[in-house]
């Protein structure tokens, strides 16, 4: 089990993708497997923030996205997190008969897969990617020694996937690039691209070029954000209603200097007369803002729910007094929490803390 995943948080000029096809290529020296997709996501609404997908599924891959957030179908991986397990295998979920599965008869069954491994990368107790593993027809199911393996290494993968989500982003220069309009694209509910301002064009580009996509392909954040949003609208095929789904919008990390973190929102556009094929989807383009990026923070450093509370009164302004009155506790209880703020976040005072929040993030 000698892998050395920690040399690749050494990689200081590495972004995401880097992690990711390297990520896979030590896997593969330790588990067989004919295809990978390694997904980092938003650990507040699990959307997708980026992902690296071998050739032998790349195919695949927004089709198993639709399954993800529109089809009902077992071993979804909000599921998986929301259910506290570790990993699971098509082949185990379905007791030996894979074809109990929509997705398994409908996608990777056409496609000559036999088994499918899934493990969500928690840390602290929250999800920052996901991997996926496929068999050919010609392999075997993954065994329980395979599983154990991936299961003990998952820890300290999710930890440096984290970091390459959070923590190699640049400190946001001063330009006037923070003040550019939002772009806006529109898109057909099959996702086909209809129109589009200047903006939206330049932040496709670039999160085409992080992903290593082709202009004709939708980046896989964009793609999530508008899979929640028809999500949120039309219950999943099979399944009468959803029920607490988060909104569609995420907070993805920039290769842009000037701009680190872009926050993306789609929301479903009525037709005419209601029908499915007359919807369409907006998507919109932001630099994101403080508060945008305090969810994100929270899972960072580890803050709790009310810790998040005083820190989001904090960047507003609120003093002591007037934080203990708008929670209904004492201006002790407050002084305490923020001793446990300035620890976590590594400073000694509120400035230093709203200045961390902003140059970090804004």
């Amino acid at each position: 089990m000698n892998v050395h995943f920690t040399q690749l948080a050494q990689l200081k000029d590495a972004r995401q993708q880097t992690y990711k096809h390297t990520l896979i290529d030590r896997l593969r020296t330790q588990v067989s497997f004919d295809a990978a997709c390694c997904t980092s996501v938003d650990p507040n609404t699990l959307l997708s923030t980026g992902a690296f997908t071998e050739s032998g599924v790349g195919h695949l891959h927004n089709k198993l996205l639709e399954y993800e957030y529109l089809h009902d179908d077992m071993m979804k991986y909000d599921q998986l997190v929301r259910e506290g397990r570790s990993i699971a295998t098509l082949h185990g979920a379905t007791q030996g008969q894979p074809d109990r599965s929509r997705r398994f008869r409908e996608v990777l069954h056409p496609a000559g897969f036999v088994d499918e491994l899934r493990v969500p990368f928690m840390y602290k107790g929250s999800c920052w990617g996901f991997l996926t593993l496929f068999r050919h027809h010609k392999q075997p199911a993954f065994s329980t020694e395979e599983q154990q393996l991936l299961e003990a290494l998952a820890p300290s993968i999710a930890y440096h996937l984290r970091q390459a989500s959070v923590g190699l982003c640049p400190v946001p220069s001063t330009t006037a690039e923070n003040e550019m309009e939002p772009g806006v694209l529109v898109l057909s509910d099959k996702l086909s691209p209809i129109s589009s301002n200047i903006t939206a064009e330049q932040w496709l580009k670039l999160l085409r070029q992080q992903e290593g996509i082709d202009g004709s392909s939708l980046p896989a954040p964009v793609r999530a954000v508008c899979l929640r949003a028809l999500s949120t609208t039309l219950p999943p095929i099979g399944q009468a209603s959803v029920t607490s789904t988060p909104p569609a919008r995420l907070c993805i990390p920039s290769a842009d200097a000037g701009i680190p973190w872009v926050t993306l929102r789609a929301t479903l556009l009525q037709g005419g007369q209601g029908h499915i094929g007359e919807n369409q989807l907006a998507v919109w383009f932001e630099p994101a803002k403080a508060n945008d990026m305090l969810p994100l923070m929270a899972e960072v450093y580890a803050w709790s729910e009310r810790e998040r509370q005083i820190v989001q009164l904090i960047v507003q302004g609120f003093s002591t007094k007037e934080l203990a009155s708008e929670l209904h506790i004492s201006a002790y209880t407050v002084q305490d929490h923020l001793k446990a703020i300035f620890l976590k976040t590594d400073v000694s005072s509120r400035r230093e803390l709203v200045w961390k929040v902003y140059s970090r993030f804004n």
